[in-house]
């Protein structure tokens, strides 16, 4: 996974463009990663819904849930699947709107500054091994590409923790770490 920065996308990763993405204040102003977690319905996986809510073409009709989130526009840059497949769906120098209210470092509007990644899964379910191998690689060529250091990844309930508590209790931040740290080696 090398990222094209001109292009702000990965090399041989599907790309999907979401229309929930704008311009930057500065798109070189890429510092803070965001790990989030969802499924949808909630607790449901293996369909495409996500990608659905991404695209802005939820069909309300296919579960009572959706009649509730139909308005939102939401994406973020890539997403992960429960078998670590990847798919990106905003260019990593554009914004996409993935953090809400939010706030690190002292900073607010999260949006402006961060890459969102979502992981197909929930506060309560463990996440694979296949989606952690993933991420990794994908914080990895981040950090790389961006300058990014390590304590710049945060859980979307980090920065916006009256709000969010997602990727939430089952995500094993030391194992995330540790896996950054061998691939680094």
């Amino acid at each position: 996974m090398r990222i094209d920065k001109q292009s702000g996308l990965m090399q041989g990763i599907t790309y999907h463009c979401s229309p929930n993405q704008d311009d930057r204040p500065d798109p070189s102003d890429i510092s803070l990663l965001v790990i989030h977690g969802i499924s949808l319905p909630p607790d449901d996986f293996g369909n495409r819904y996500v990608h659905d809510l991404f695209m802005n073409q939820l069909d309300v009709a296919h579960h009572p849930y959706f009649e509730a989130i139909s308005h939102l526009r939401v994406s973020s840059h890539v997403f992960i699947d429960r078998q670590g497949e990847i798919s990106q769906y905003v260019p990593f120098h554009k914004r996409a709107w993935h953090a809400g209210e939010s706030h690190f470092g002292g900073r607010d509007r999260c949006n402006d500054f961060s890459v969102g990644i979502e992981l197909e899964g929930t506060d309560t379910t463990p996440y694979t091994e296949a989606q952690y191998q993933t991420l990794a690689r994908c914080l990895q060529d981040l950090m790389q590409t961006y300058d990014i250091p390590f304590h710049h990844i945060q859980g979307h309930s980090d920065i916006a923790p009256n709000r969010k508590s997602d990727p939430g209790k089952s995500f094993d931040w030391s194992k995330l770490k540790t896996l950054i740290n061998k691939s680094s080696n």
